[in-house]
């Protein structure tokens, strides 16, 4: 248990008689260069970021400590280029966020149906995002043929579905590789827009306090954040009341 007196981690670790050890430094020794080692980069990093934020803004970590109120809960890809807090240019706090490989959310999910429940009851989000991504490797895998291993070919399933359903339709036609993912990329986005607005905990909060959920893909190569049109008509909202409230 953490005693009341101690006001920050840094203390909290030097006084600290449990059973897990703490260096006492935040940068540790080590006989890789910075450069060779991005573990050890990254805890210099926190270290001259925790100094200038603190004296740029030096209520948000107090302020954070408190608790969090995220107006925005975040439903992206695992993929490294697409950091949300980063390219939304936002702070500690601003959003509370689940991503896993290629922004799939499915309601039998129970990890990413877990996070928008505590983020719409607990939390009481205003927005939900579901953000796909150019250049995604999930994606990309879908439209190839081959198999990927392990959990993965499993997991994009409903990816492929999406592609079988998209080609049906003849939406690939005349497209080169490049096109055909960004449209699959959409419909992705779009489906996971579907699933989320169908969940009864988000319909409630729609209903009772206007809650919404939108959709982006965001251009690692341009750094660029698009919405999609992802409305939905008068008669397809009423449906959905309808048919996926439930309580």
């Amino acid at each position: 248990m953490i005693p009341r007196s101690v006001s920050s981690f840094a203390s909290f670790a030097s006084c600290y008689k449990g059973p897990f050890r703490f260096h006492q430094k935040l940068t540790f020794s080590s006989s890789r260069t910075r450069s060779e080692n991005a573990f050890h980069k990254f805890l210099a990093n926190n270290k001259q970021w925790h100094q200038k934020t603190s004296s740029d803004k030096p209520d948000l970590f107090p302020s954070c400590a408190k608790g969090q109120a995220p107006p925005v809960l975040w439903l992206g890809c695992s993929d490294s280029r697409v950091p949300e807090t980063t390219l939304c240019n936002a702070q500690p706090g601003d959003i509370f966020v689940h991503r896993n490989i290629a922004n799939i959310i499915s309601p039998h999910d129970m990890s990413s149906q877990s996070v928008i429940f505590y983020a719409v009851n607990a939390l009481k989000v205003k927005q939900i995002v579901v953000c796909g991504h150019t250049s995604c490797g999930g994606v990309a895998a879908a439209l190839g043929q081959g198999k990927i291993g392990g959990t993965l070919d499993g997991w994009l399933m409903p990816i492929r579905e999406l592609r079988s359903s998209l080609a049906a339709k003849g939406a690939f036609e005349g497209k080169d590789d490049k096109e055909q993912a960004l449209t699959l990329v959409a419909a992705n986005v779009q489906r996971g827009v579907d699933v989320v607005r169908k969940n009864p905990e988000v319909v409630k909060a729609q209903e009772e306090r206007g809650l919404t959920v939108h959709g982006c893909i965001y251009d690692v190569g341009s750094g660029q954040l698009t919405e999609l049109d992802t409305g939905e008509g008068h008669e397809d909202l009423k449906q959905r009341m309808e048919h996926f409230k439930v309580g």
